[in-house]
């Protein structure tokens, strides 16, 4: 019985005794970005196109976005039977006097929007320079990887956006 213990005791010693090679050296704060957190955010604005703001419109983000961070804007081009229908942009527009392209282009403080094309701006109807509406998603660059970009709620989907921040 002496001789059972003796050999329990040296195995439970050798057993808690064992240690594994150290692993890699972690990441300071959540994810490695000095604290920032790897998130999706989005927003919803309404703009106005004229000569006055030279048909462009520029709106900072309100929020952090990483130089990695991707900015996908999807503009509000139709609605059928109640229901919304987005289209990505670069959208554009043929008219027998040129084309209109619906544009934005983004830095890491700001998305700009603007409208492009060879027809004369100033001839376009309301219904093409007023009151259009656009979602903007910014996501890690990493979270588009595989994903259509073109069908926005592909994009929420994936990135657990279940609501914009409506400005104007």
């Amino acid at each position: 019985m002496k001789r059972l213990l003796s050999v329990i005791t040296v195995f439970t010693l050798l057993l808690t005794a064992c240690e594994g090679p150290q692993g890699p050296p972690g990441f300071d704060g959540f994810d490695g970005l000095d604290g920032e957190i790897i998130a999706s955010s989005a927003f919803e604005i309404e703009i106005d196109f004229n000569a006055d703001n030279n048909y462009e419109y520029i709106e900072a983000y309100g929020f952090n976005v990483l130089p990695s961070d991707v900015t996908l804007v999807y503009i509000l081009w139709d609605t059928i039977n109640g229901q919304d229908v987005w289209r990505l942009m670069p959208q554009t527009v043929t008219f027998d006097t040129g084309s209109l392209v619906y544009n934005f282009d983004f830095t890491q403080d700001d998305v700009r929007f603007f409208l492009d094309g060879t027809v004369d701006f100033n001839s376009l109807d309301d219904v093409w320079t007023q009151f259009q509406v656009f979602r903007v998603v910014v996501v890690p660059a990493d979270n588009i990887d595989g994903i259509d970009v073109s069908d926005i709620n592909a994009v929420l989907n994936n990135n657990s956006i279940q609501s914009f921040d409506l400005r104007q």
